[in-house]
């Protein structure tokens, strides 16, 4: 007997990947139950998902019920503008150009990178905000508005995901009598909460264990409030504009300005040379709007983790090579060069 449950899983995964570039008005009823965050208001007016089509994508696998699509939409409308902007596909320069400053690297080619992003259609109750693969490393990055000292638990999560999805798709055999290599994980918190954090820690599983234990998981975690980690910001114009529209919306905010209005004013003050700005105005001109997956929620801070630079990195199997011929043959501009 075929066993169709690994296919059912991997059709309601692309039915979910499907549904995030549907364009549509979500309910009132679902918009509200999305929150009230800035955030989640400026992504909100940016890209919706249609209830209705995320209705009908259900009911085709047996997934109907009015609270399933509530629940759908409102985990879709909870994502963070962090991942609308730098987890977009559509939007690979500006990954890369955040990429390039935190690891002091050059690479050009936006299309070197092969995002891996975790769907909760398969994983129910499981979704990182951005990871992907380039150069062989296996980057995850998360976003943070809130202080949450438990990141590294979610990174080992995250992370064993993601490797039983890299030996199913790759080259990659267990049962070798010879080692086989594997992407080497970068694990980066974001933070911009309101919360005073320094501008980077590194946080560890160690450090909730009860005395030793084997397996550990570090994540770096950088403060993206405006104002912080300003050579970070100087290398990555597109965060440098995110940290500045968060810190704008909060100072309409402080003036007692309604939400929604605050971060209507936010992104008419923003400058016209600001990169991420026709993108932003060109979504809301759209009439969709903007769910929460553009990451704008409570500035914090932003950590981000280890990360290294290695002249001329060799090949390693086909799977990590499928990058294009300009990205392997780059090298970083100098050896060991970071800006944190």
């Amino acid at each position: 007997m075929i066993c169709m449950q690994p296919l059912k899983e991997s059709l309601k995964e692309q039915c979910f990947f499907d549904i995030m570039s549907l364009p549509g008005r979500v309910e009132d009823a679902a918009l509200e139950s999305a929150g009230t965050d800035f955030e989640m208001i400026l992504l909100r007016k940016i890209c919706a998902d249609s209830v209705s089509e995320l209705k009908e994508q259900h009911e085709a696998f047996g997934l109907s019920g009015q609270s399933g699509v509530q629940k759908a939409a409102r985990r879709e409308y909870k994502d963070r503008l962090f991942k609308f902007i730098f987890g977009n596909p559509d939007n690979k320069q500006w990954t890369l150009s955040l990429y390039n400053a935190m690891n002091g690297t050059d690479y050009t080619d936006p299309e070197g990178i092969r995002f891996n992003t975790i769907g909760d259609a398969v994983y129910m109750g499981m979704k990182n905000d951005v990871s992907f693969i380039i150069c062989f490393e296996m980057n995850l990055w998360e976003h943070q508005s809130k202080f949450n000292p438990n990141m590294p638990m979610r990174f080992f999560l995250y992370a064993g995901r993601l490797y039983e999805k890299y030996i199913t798709t790759s080259n990659y055999y267990q049962y070798s009598s010879s080692l086989q290599p594997v992407p080497r994980p970068v694990c980066v918190c974001f933070y911009n909460g309101t919360e005073e954090q320094p501008e980077k820690q590194v946080l560890k599983l160690s450090d909730a264990y009860q005395g030793e234990g084997d397996i550990e998981v570090r994540v770096t975690m950088l403060n993206i409030n405006y104002g912080k980690n300003q050579q970070l910001m100087d290398a990555c114009r597109p965060l440098k504009e995110y940290a500045w529209l968060v810190d704008t919306v909060r100072r309409y905010q402080q003036k007692k300005m309604d939400l929604d209005a605050a971060v209507d004013a936010a992104i008419s003050e923003m400058p016209d040379e600001f990169v991420i700005k026709p993108f932003l105005v060109a979504n809301r001109s759209e009439g969709t709007k903007m769910s929460a997956a553009c990451g704008f929620e409570t500035p914090g801070k932003l950590s981000c983790g280890q990360f290294s630079v290695k002249n001329g990195r060799q090949p390693w199997q086909d799977e990590a090579n499928r990058s294009s011929n300009e990205q392997r043959s780059m090298t970083s501009a100098s050896e060991g060069r970071r800006l944190l």
